[in-house]
């Protein structure tokens, strides 16, 4: 590349930072209210196979929620992540907690997110070195960590948030907006009732030079897919997603727990 060629595209690179702005938040606002939960949860890799075994567990308390995530994987490893979140006229989050280690992540991560104050906080390895990343970030209102299928639940599918911001580790913490758009509902019937799905797409978009620079070398993050049930009870059905950058896609999946009674 020739020296006024690259200066004329880190000019580029250079105004578009200057000149960006993130879009207002848009808050979703609370139409069905969350409660006590505890989901089961399967999760497999791109070829199907079943890699990890999932609970969800929920407890509200007035207007504040904690939700538990968390995945239990064949080999060892461990998914966790803790939201708590308010949920009065709109979904706020309050505070997240992530960590996720063993052989199926190749850094381990543990990220902390105080909104009211501010700060994220992630202790990872690097080079087997433990290393700390405590930042102050302006953090939006529209946070989204351990809240996208509560949120999706909730939105109006014909006229959704045109995106939300999460906070992902890189390991260091950063800040990304997830565009979101609703395809059109697929109807399927079951015990002779018309049941609708629609399925969510949220494709990360990450700022500044990052951003920009992260097509060309390949490390653009890959979309999201979340499909929602319908109806006057909106539920969860399934996820596809990465757990960490550049990772596969692991798809999550409602399941049943099994005892040796219920074959009796």
């Amino acid at each position: 590349m020739s020296w006024t060629w690259s200066r004329v595209v880190w000019g580029l690179i250079a105004l578009m930072v200057a000149t960006s702005a993130s879009a207002p938040p848009e808050l979703v606002p609370v139409r069905h209210t969350e409660g006590l939960v505890h989901g089961f949860l399967v999760l497999r890799d791109e070829g199907g196979k079943d890699i990890a075994r999932g609970d969800l567990i929920q407890n509200a308390q007035a207007s504040r929620v904690t939700s538990r995530l968390t995945f239990h994987f064949f080999d060892g490893s461990l998914y966790d992540e803790t939201a708590v979140f308010s949920q009065r006229s709109s979904f706020r989050l309050i505070r997240d907690r992530l960590r996720q280690n063993g052989p199926s992540f190749p850094t381990p991560v543990d990220m902390s997110i105080d909104v009211a104050a501010q700060r994220v906080t992630v202790a990872y390895s690097d080079d087997g070195k433990n290393k700390t990343a405590n930042k102050r970030m302006e953090l939006p209102a529209d946070l989204a960590n351990g809240l996208i299928p509560v949120l999706l639940k909730n939105v109006d599918r014909d006229a959704p948030p045109k995106q939300l911001s999460m906070v992902v580790a890189t390991p260091e913490p950063q800040l990304i907006a997830l565009e979101i758009t609703a395809a059109r509902p697929e109807a399927f019937s079951k015990d002779d009732q018309q049941q609708r799905v629609t399925e969510y797409t949220l494709k990360p978009h990450i700022g500044g030079v990052k951003g920009f620079l992260a097509p060309l070398v390949g490390k653009q993050p890959a979309d999201a897919h979340v499909w929602i049930l319908e109806g006057t009870a909106p539920a969860f059905l399934a996820a596809e997603q990465q757990f960490f950058p550049q990772g596969p896609l692991w798809r999550i999946e409602l399941s049943v727990p099994a005892w040796q009674g219920l074959h009796r």
